[in-house]
């Protein structure tokens, strides 16, 4: 610390030494719920199965995110944050659909291609990750760096890779 001349110095460094573990786990919790989500929307068929699943889902991984980044909070806290992480979606447009929700369905693997369960899989991954994304951006202490950001499509790559096949590092 004692070797940095500036404020921007000492927040990547800050960044680099303290918070790159914190989004590694907080990355792993996304791909997670990603993963599962996806998964039980590909095999069962029922679709309040899917809408249970993903909010069960969506609302542990945006709890455990906050645990990642030291937040303890009670039922009142959870609901919150929850509001707040469904906020920063709304206000950045990511409930749209984007790049990074197209890509998985144009660039997927031919079980999406070949079933509309998987795709609808696919879809409902990429939304939570989206969520799990925009928790990550809420409770994290520091703004990500531009370099730092963690990327949607890569979350969404990892997560469903490991779904159907091996995982890419």
């Amino acid at each position: 610390m004692d070797e940095q001349f500036d404020a921007s110095g000492l927040l990547n460094l800050a960044e680099v030494e303290l918070l790159a573990p914190l989004d590694v786990a907080a990355s792993r919790e996304v791909e997670a719920a990603a993963r599962q989500v996806a998964a039980v929307t590909a095999l069962v068929p029922l679709a309040l199965a899917d809408v249970a699943t993903a909010l069960a889902a969506n609302l542990r991984m945006i709890r455990r995110i906050a645990e990642i980044y030291g937040g303890r909070s009670g039922l009142i806290g959870s609901w919150r944050l929850t509001r707040a992480v469904f906020t920063h979606l709304v206000a950045t447009g990511a409930v749209a659909v984007g790049d990074d929700l197209l890509e998985p369905l144009l660039g997927g693997s031919l079980l999406s291609k070949l079933s509309r369960r998987f795709g609808e899989g696919l879809v409902n991954g990429a939304l939570s990750a989206r969520v799990g994304v925009a928790a990550m951006e809420v409770c994290r202490p520091l703004p990500f760096s531009p370099r730092r950001k963690p990327s949607v499509r890569k979350i969404i790559k990892n997560a469903l890779s490991g779904l159907f096949g091996t995982k890419e590092a």
